[in-house]
Formats: structure tokens, sequence, C-alpha cells
């Protein structure tokens, strides 16, 4: 997960929350979030990557349409980052308190 964009680590949890997405799915998602528009240009190969990073399985709809599964280790490895976050996030709330 350290190898990964901020842009990467998105898709990630786009992905995770979802069964089969297509691409477009993930961009309308990654839109909403951002308020930008996210160009083809920067999110196909940002999925490729992840990919080929075995974090992400490409399936196919049909001849023009993908679709994205995170795998059991892209899986762990958010589940990881999130028990990264949480050690600091659970201070930050009880340095708040």
């Amino acid at each position: 997960m350290y190898d990964l964009t901020k842009f990467q680590r998105d898709l990630l949890y786009v992905i995770s929350g979802q069964d089969e997405l297509h691409g477009l799915a993930i961009q309308d998602e990654l839109e909403e979030y951002y308020e930008n528009e996210v160009h083809h240009g920067r999110l196909y190969p940002n999925l490729d990557e992840v990919v080929d990073k075995g974090l992400v399985e490409k399936g196919q709809v049909d001849r023009r349409t993908n679709s994205y599964t995170i795998t059991a280790r892209g899986q762990r490895e958010l589940e990881a980052r999130r028990e990264w976050e949480n050690q600091y996030i659970g201070k930050l709330l009880s340095d708040s308190e």
C-alpha cells in the first residue's frame, strides 16, 4: 500500500465498496468525491496499475466493458491501512476530549 498514489488508494476504496464495478461507475464515484472531472487518461492507467499489483481483478462484462473487483490481497491492504490510520485518528480523537 505504501507504493500506491492517493488516487490509486481511492480506487481501491471505491472498488471495495461494490461488486464488479465498470470503469465509468468508478469514474462517477471519484468525480463525485473529488468534485472534479477524472479523465480517462488518468483513470485507466491507474486501474491497470492496481490490477498489475494484484490488488484488483479485471473481468470482462462484454467486448467493450471491463469490470473491476477487489482481490483478497487488496482487501488485506485496505484493512492494514485502516488499522494504521486508526492508531493516529484514535490519538487525535482522545487528544481533543
